[in-house]
């Protein structure tokens, strides 16, 4: 679980948080969730990982405005080894906020698809593992 704190630069003239910010939050929460999974940015990028954004779709139920506590779950929703979709339910409280997909794929530094499970096999393995709690 991943907390963030409504900042008031978030938010727009009627005090409610601006509808971008919930994207930026995604990002936020798929970048702890891979460090607290042992797969941190920077070692994604030294190992030769990039992980590029393809879609993004965002559903917003209630407003959350300056100064609420928004926690994010994360899960791993699809993986076929070459691309792979990230879940987010976003709450304040026991409310649902707002839930969306983040869709990405996994290239070299040339910009050239990697096959994970041949070689990443680690990284590989722990997405597999997420994605079987989903099931």
């Amino acid at each position: 679980m991943y907390r963030h704190t409504v900042q008031y630069y978030e938010t727009d003239k009627m005090g409610v948080t601006h509808h971008s910010n919930y994207i930026r939050w995604m990002e936020e929460a798929r970048v702890d969730f891979l460090e607290k999974k042992g797969w941190p940015f920077a070692r994604l990028e030294e190992e030769g990982i990039i992980s590029p954004v393809l879609s993004v779709d965002c559903r917003y139920k209630k407003p959350s405005r300056f100064s609420d506590a928004v926690d994010i779950e994360v899960s791993v929703a699809e993986f076929n080894g070459v691309k792979l979709k990230i879940a987010y339910r976003m709450y304040i409280g026991d409310e649902l906020i707002c839930e969306g997909e983040s869709g990405h794929c996994f290239v070299d530094d040339k910009g050239m698809p990697i096959r994970l499970k041949k070689s990443f096999p680690e990284f590989y393995g722990m997405l597999e593992e997420e994605l079987n709690k989903q099931e």
